[in-house]
Order: structure tokens, then sequence, then C-alpha cells
């Protein structure tokens, strides 16, 4: 009996019926998923000096370097005359020093960590040590003045890029950086004020939704849980405190009760439990780093799909099984609603992409085509 060999390319079948499948709500807090406005990192930066290179400094002829030098020699007591008394100073660089205030604010004695990067034409900062360095904020007119004092041993954290590096705690703060919540309705940008129920001389927070979350329906869900928990308001069933402005913004209103001493009303605001909608689908494709993120209920249409390098193989006759020749077989082909069910999900799909190998390239260039098709039912977003 003859017996032959073939290999064909086959397409892999993704036969779907779509359904509207149940709601699964999560119950997060209210604190899970927004922040108080005016939470926020901050800057310092300022300009200073790194000694004790061995030889990679900006060298004599720099002379923004040299200028700054001899202000500090000044400074102490040993003024130099002229610029060419340091023209062999090769162990010196001018850096500017930033450093990044966490976003709850800091208090006068709090230590943060400072990036320092070359201005001048040294090779590296390795080895260097960053002088005593005054930071201010971003804003020149600042009354506060200095707010930090950096200094320190640098570490480089990259061999590729020597002139860039840290110093771990290396910024002292020298006052406190305290952030302002509550702002009266007056003072909330004009397009909060338009709404109605915002009073001028009432007192207000303001809640930013994560922009993960933000969507009309989730900022209706925190205004209406809030007005209607009882540990917020103030007892007033008909009082309105907390208003949906836009898809990531509600303003809630500081009941009397609770001005003096707001901590325990922001408690409470954080911890309310919120039944929340369900969440726009969307897929979010990272086409560097290959990752596909599918969010909601990711659904996709019925649709047959074709794709290169998905093979089977069989032969013909079968053969008979031996130890030193087994069948092996190679599934190339997955039903993704094999009950027929219907309401399949992208997230099905891309399980039996996986199943079959197929590599991530594939699959994201899969997943663009049916929303070009119109068979993929959510939100696309690709980032490069």
């Amino acid at each position: 009996m003859r017996r032959g060999r073939w290999t064909a390319w086959v397409m892999t079948v993704a036969a779907v019926v779509l359904a509207a499948p149940g709601a699964v709500l999560a119950v997060p807090k209210v604190g899970d998923i927004t922040h108080l406005q005016g939470s926020r990192t901050n800057k310092l930066m300022g300009l200073g000096l790194v000694v004790g290179l061995p030889g990679t400094g900006d060298g004599g002829k720099h002379a923004p370097t040299m200028r700054s030098l001899a202000a500090l020699q000044k400074q102490f007591a040993n003024p130099v005359l002229s610029l060419d008394e340091l023209k062999n100073a090769k162990n010196v660089a001018i850096v500017q020093v930033e450093a990044t205030l966490p976003p709850d604010g800091v208090r006068e004695g709090d230590r943060v960590d400072v990036v320092v990067s070359s201005l001048g034409p040294a090779k590296s900062l390795k080895g260097g040590r960053l002088l005593v360095t005054p930071l201010v904020g971003p804003n020149p007119d600042d009354p506060r003045g200095v707010m930090a004092l950096a200094s320190g041993p640098l570490q480089i954290e990259s061999e590729t890029n020597p002139v860039v590096g840290r110093v771990s705690q290396g910024a002292t703060l020298e006052r406190d950086w305290i952030h302002s919540y509550i702002v009266l309705g007056r003072d909330l940008p004009p397009q909060v004020q338009s709404h109605g129920g915002i009073h001028p001389d009432e007192p207000y927070v303001t809640l930013v939704i994560d922009e993960p979350h933000a969507q009309w329906a989730v900022a209706y869900t925190i205004a209406l849980t809030l007005n209607s928990e009882s540990d917020v308001g103030d007892g007033t069933v008909s009082a309105q405190h907390a208003v949906a402005i836009d898809p990531r913004t509600v303003v809630v209103r500081i009941p009397p009760a609770e001005r003096n001493n707001p901590a325990a009303f922001l408690y409470r605001i954080e911890k309310c439990q919120l039944i929340m909608p369900l969440t726009e689908a969307r897929v979010t494709i990272h086409r560097t780093s290959g990752t596909i993120v599918i969010s909601g209920d990711a659904e996709i249409s019925p649709a047959v799909i074709s794709q290169k390098g998905l093979t089977i193989t069989a032969t013909v006759p079968p053969i008979k099984p031996t130890p030193e020749n087994p069948v092996l077989q190679e599934q190339r082909f997955v039903v993704v609603d094999p009950e027929n069910k219907g309401g399949a999900k992208l997230r099905d799909l891309v399980d039996a992409l996986n199943m079959l190998r197929v590599p991530v390239e594939d699959r994201i260039t899969i997943i663009q085509k049916m929303h070009e098709n119109g068979q993929l039912h959510a939100t696309l977003v690709v980032e490069d």
C-alpha cells in the first residue's frame, strides 16, 4: 500500500454567537479609584557642583563651572584672583539638581532622593560628590525661598550614561510643603461653579477619578453613593453634598459639623463602597513590549480567521504506531466557543491563540483587523 505525506495550511476558526453576558460588578471603595485634588508631586531644583572626579570633570576651559567654583571659594574666604588659577581643575563639574516631592507633601527634616545631571562637557560623574546645593520651588517668585539642601556621594545608575547620577536621600527639607485640599466654592474653577448646588461661601473638596476609571457612569455613581450615605451627609436627606462635574471630577461639600476637623469626614468618604457599573470595554496594545491588556466585556462577533504559521501534519494511510515510530498529533485548531453558548469574549480568542503559540505580532494584527472589520466590540488603543 502506497504511503504519502501531506502538509496543509489551515484556518483557525472562531465561530461565536454574541449574547448579552451577566453583569459582574466590582465593589471597590471610593478611595480605591480616586484621589483628592491637591495631592500631587512637586519639583525642587537647583544648580550645584560635583567635586572629586578622577579627571573626568568639565575642565578649566569651561567658564560657567570655573565661575561657580570661584564664587564658592570666595564664599569660604579663599578668593580666586583670576579664573586662570583654575585652568587645571578637571575634577569639578557643574550640574543640575532635581528632587521630586511625594504626592502627600513633606515636613521639615524629611529626606528625598535627588537626580544630578551634568550641564557641561564632563565625561563622567562617577566617583563624584555633590557639594551642598540649595533647592527652590519651580516658581522663582516663591517667598518661601530655599526649600531644601542637597549633598552627598553620587550613584551612577547606568554605565551607558555616566553623566547622570542619583544621591539617595540626598536632600533634606528645610521647610514644610503642605498641600491644600479644601477650597471655598468661589475659588473652584468657573466651570465647576456654573453647576447647580455649588455655594460660594461653603468649603469643598474635589475627588479626582483615576484615569482608567474616568467615565460619566463612575462619576455619577460616586456622587449618588455619597449623597445617599448617612455617614457622609449632615442628616439632611434633601441636601446634595456631592456633584458630578465631569467624567473625572466629583465635588463634595463639607458639612458644617465637620469643618473644624475634616479628617474623619474624608476618611468616611474614602471608605464608602461603590457598586460599580460595568467598566468600558477597552483593549490596550503596547507594540514595543507586545503587551495586550483587556478590560471590561470586550466581545467579538462571529469570525473566521486565517493566519500564517498555523499548520497540521498527517500521514496517508495512517501508520501503525510503534515505540520507535510513534504517531504525532499536532493540534492547530481551537474553537473559541466550543459549547456554542454565545457571548464569546476577546480574552477567549487570545487564550486560543496562546494555545496555538501564535506569535505576539500576529495576535496584535488579528485584533487590529477584527477592530477594523467591526467584529471587536471595544475601544482599541494602540501604543508604541
